[in-house]
């Protein structure tokens, strides 16, 4: 299968998705994750119509997407891998949605370069719903409070909530809680689901997924 048809097989099953949960037609953004690709793999993407895409690795975006979108400057990009505050200047620069705040000093340091370089990219807190040890995410516990200091004290408008379940579980109640959350927090953006359980996220009220490998395919 092309990737063409890969990816209109998956925005078929996302309104298919939508559909079933009495969800509106195009409720749900599908964000093509392109990581690990090269721009020549990413352009048939975006010739098929696609315009908002993924990256896990500031450094890897940087040597793909600035070509990419001067090429197609309505091309959407989104941060989806762990910040460090190093990068801060760069994603900011480069990033139109970063998802990944999940720690004070990332807030502090987006929030600063955002004002150094007036740039406004949208922002979302990751919230580590299955509170795994190696993975990024802020506590459940803690994401209410989180919010408030980076809306308040930061003046930073966070849009959304961001999860990765744990692979061995159930995402069900992962997506379930970020819902939860987000409702607490007066959020509306709710990013989550990929490749394998996209459909389920849709289910528990997802504004955007993050799908991979089934367009892509392997890497």
């Amino acid at each position: 299968m092309e990737v063409q048809e890969r990816l209109s097989d998956v925005l078929s099953r996302i309104r298919s998705s939508e559909k079933a949960a009495n969800r509106a037609e195009d409720a749900v953004t599908l964000v093509a994750v392109s990581k690990t690709f090269d721009a020549e793999a990413i352009r048939p993407v975006i010739a098929a119509g696609q315009r908002v895409f993924g990256e896990n690795r500031v450094q890897e975006a940087q040597a793909k997407w600035p070509e990419l979108k001067g090429e197609t400057p309505d091309v959407e990009l989104h941060l989806i891998g762990p910040l460090q505050s190093n990068k801060a200047v760069d994603a900011v620069a480069l990033f139109d949605v970063i998802e990944t705040i999940d720690r004070e000093k990332i807030a502090r340091a987006v929030a600063a370069e955002m004002k150094r370089q007036g740039r406004k990219p949208r922002l979302y807190v990751q919230v580590n719903t299955g509170l795994e040890p190696q993975k990024a995410g802020i506590a459940p516990e803690e994401t209410i409070a989180f919010v408030d200091l980076c809306r308040s004290e930061l003046g930073l408008d966070i849009e959304g909530l961001m999860c990765i379940p744990p692979v061995d579980e159930n995402p069900g109640p992962h997506f379930a809680l970020l819902a939860k959350l987000a409702t607490k927090c007066g959020l509306t953006g709710l990013s989550m689901g990929m490749s394998g359980d996209f459909e389920t996220a849709i289910a528990f009220g997802a504004t955007s997924v993050r799908v991979g490998s089934a367009i892509f395919g392997t890497r």
